[in-house]
């Protein structure tokens, strides 16, 4: 009897032992994951980001705003990550919402104005940059496809040096900064207006002042995310379309006449003579 006890007493001290081993392995892998968690953890700063859907012209105030934790190495350019750099402390001007704004997305630099600044169109001139006002139609207007923001090239068409119609690119990729007095770039409906506002630098304003004087301008819309500039000269004559060479009169020399004038009272007598040189 005591034999069998003895038995089951070492029997239940090893089952004992083995368990406390398993539990633990256990806890080591738990403290292990842990650590890993830990170690994964990605540093957090403050980005202000919208309370509410915003829309072009809108005055930004401090219930529009509200910070939440995003990602340190992951902050979008242009991000306000402090509240006073949103509102000044001493400056009562609020920003102007220049671009639309969903719930919860980041409140962008590009995308309001200066303190106390409207949504106008100087707000968005570029250092050395001018706004410049062409006349548009339906046709040279694209139909009334053209929204602020889009980009578009130039096209003049006139009389050339030789006297053919020639039509010529003479600006490339020029931004749009207002259709007539529209300047929302989250206008989805056509504008078939009679101005077109673009930024363009002083020397291309004169060019283009002279070119809708001596011409008519046609515009082409460029593709969104199309960044190229074209520098090659595109120009196509009249004559280039219909396969047609211009002929050149061929000057014949023949001999050399000269002449003199005498006046015999009220006529004019005119004379041949031997020509000295």
């Amino acid at each position: 009897m005591r034999a069998v006890f003895a038995l089951v007493l070492i029997l239940g001290v090893g089952l004992a032992g083995f368990a406390v081993k398993i539990a633990m392995e256990r806890f080591e892998q738990y403290q292990t994951a842990l650590d890993s968690q830990r170690n994964a953890i990605v540093p957090t700063t403050d980005v202000y980001v919208a309370t509410r859907a915003l829309r072009y012209g809108e005055r930004l105030s401090t219930e529009d705003v509200r910070a939440i934790r995003w990602p340190a190495d992951h902050v979008p350019f242009g991000a306000f990550t402090a509240l006073e750099d949103i509102f000044p402390e001493g400056d009562d001007g609020l920003r102007t919402v220049l671009r639309a704004m969903e719930l919860d997305e980041p409140l962008l630099l590009a995308k309001v104005t200066a303190p106390g600044e409207d949504a106008g169109v100087a707000s968005r001139l570029e250092p050395g940059a001018r706004a410049f006002a062409l006349r548009i139609d339906v046709t040279s207007g694209v139909s009334g496809f053209l929204r602020p923001g889009d980009r578009v090239d130039v096209y003049w068409t006139g009389t050339g040096r030789d006297g053919d119609s020639v039509t010529r690119l003479i600006r490339s990729n020029v931004q749009i900064l207002a259709i007539d007095q529209i300047t929302d770039e989250q206008r989805n409906n056509p504008i078939i207006g009679r101005n077109m506002t673009i930024a363009a630098q002083p020397q291309e304003i004169a060019a283009l002042t002279q070119a809708q004087a001596s011409g008519t301008l046609t515009l082409a819309l460029v593709g969104v995310g199309d960044e190229t500039t074209t520098t090659e000269e595109i120009e196509v004559s009249r004559d280039s379309i219909i396969g047609q060479e211009r002929e050149v009169a061929e000057v014949v020399e023949g001999p050399r006449i000269c002449t003199v004038r005498h006046r015999r009272g009220a006529d004019v007598v005119t004379q041949q003579v031997p020509c000295t040189n």
